[in-house]
């Protein structure tokens, strides 16, 4: 039946009314919230004058007055507050970025493990999973922090590593390019072209998979880049020096521990979701491939891991912004990441309020970061040809 224009009328009278309660509904709600925001800020305002507490971020040009122990960039005790969390926050950045690496090639190795038809290997793998899955994060940094600066050995008698690293209670020390940042610049200018390189190659002769071909080959030329770069300016080799070890570049066993921690407590859960992700692709898929003569390595290469690895971006942004998180835990080793410089920093001026608003803003920041390109890649792929 075709509604008549008293209908018509009326239904439109009804959305009217509708909407304009939703809208004073949510306008009340925005005024209740905004004045609970005058309210807290009023109240703290007056508790910190009335213990003659100073407020505002007026410190942050004041001189830090305390050294840091593991810099990606100069500092000094002269410098300012918000140059000590500029390292802080360079030091957080280091150890999330290369977890994240770490953590999701463990994974992915992992997972295909837990799918092999061999037992001990898929036994292996379970027992990977279990282990750093379930330990706490604390213990399992606790663990790797006392083996690294209990059992290795001293400086003086340091393992020596494929003759290009020595390892002992100091870190790891290893051989690095004379260039040292020129190096690695263009060691990421390598990974950009070579990996951008890769993608067009894989995306013209593949229908999946393009993105995995395009790391790895943006990883191969951006470490044959690396090692020319030493080739031609000669290398940093380290060196027992007296009690302490001299050239190259040093990991310290703070870092080590918490890279480590970081990067094996994460693989455990990724390495599931690689696992499940396979699992969730249809099984004729599989029958097909062996069926047009691939072997079960080329059908698990080719076929179903970059669909697994597609079904696994969701939860897998889920798994980084977690590590980045966790890397808050540094503070217990004596990592000077971010969390770490900021208690420094209250010790020295007392103002906690602020500081801590610096670090939840700066964890929130990097987490939609995270957010932002996990979803825009899995917006991408979703669209591609499966």
């Amino acid at each position: 039946m075709r509604a008549t224009p008293i209908g018509d009328a009326a239904w439109r009278a009804r959305q009217r009314s509708r909407r304009w309660r939703e809208w004073l509904l949510q306008g009340t709600l925005a005024l209740l919230l905004v004045g609970l925001a005058f309210l807290l800020a009023h109240n703290i305002t007056a508790n910190l004058a009335a213990r003659q507490i100073k407020s505002g971020f007026g410190f942050l040009a004041d001189p830090a007055g305390f050294n840091i122990g593991e810099l990606l960039f100069e500092y000094s005790a002269r410098d300012s507050y918000l140059r000590a969390f500029a390292v802080g926050m360079a030091n957080t950045l280091r150890v999330a970025l290369t977890g994240i690496v770490l953590a999701s090639t463990l994974g992915v190795i992992v997972g295909l493990m837990r799918l092999a038809r061999h037992p001990l290997i898929r036994a292996l793998g379970g027992a990977w999973v279990e282990v750093f899955r379930n330990v706490p994060l604390l213990i399992q940094l606790l663990a790797i922090y006392l083996l690294v600066t209990e059992l290795l050995p001293e400086a003086t008698q340091a393992w020596t590593l494929v003759g290009a690293a020595l390892l002992s209670k100091e870190g790891l020390q290893i051989a690095v390019p004379e260039a040292g940042g020129t190096a690695l610049l263009i060691a990421l200018a390598a990974l950009v072209v070579g990996g951008g390189a890769g993608w067009f190659a894989a995306r013209r002769w593949l229908t999946a998979g393009a993105g995995l071909a395009g790391l790895l080959s943006g990883s191969v030329v951006a470490l044959i880049a690396w090692l020319a770069a030493g080739a031609i300016g000669g290398w940093s080799q380290p060196a027992r020096d007296g009690f302490l070890i001299s050239g190259g570049a040093a990991l310290t066993p703070e870092f080590l521990a918490l890279w480590l921690g970081l990067s094996l407590f994460t693989s455990g859960s990724i390495a599931e979701l690689v696992r499940a992700g396979a699992l969730a692709v249809p099984i004729g898929q599989t029958h097909a491939a062996l069926a047009l003569g691939l072997t079960r390595g080329q059908t698990m290469g080719a076929v179903i891991l970059p669909q697994a690895l597609r079904l696994a971006i969701p939860p897998l942004a889920s798994q980084y912004m977690n590590l980045v998180k966790n890397s808050s835990l540094a503070v217990v080793i004596g990592y000077p990441d971010l969390v770490s410089i900021a208690n420094t920093s209250i010790n020295q001026n007392g103002q906690a309020l602020e500081v801590i608003l610096i670090i939840m803003a700066v964890y929130l920041s990097l987490n939609l970061v995270i957010a932002l390109i996990m979803n825009t890649i899995n917006a991408r792929v979703t669209r591609a040809p499966r």
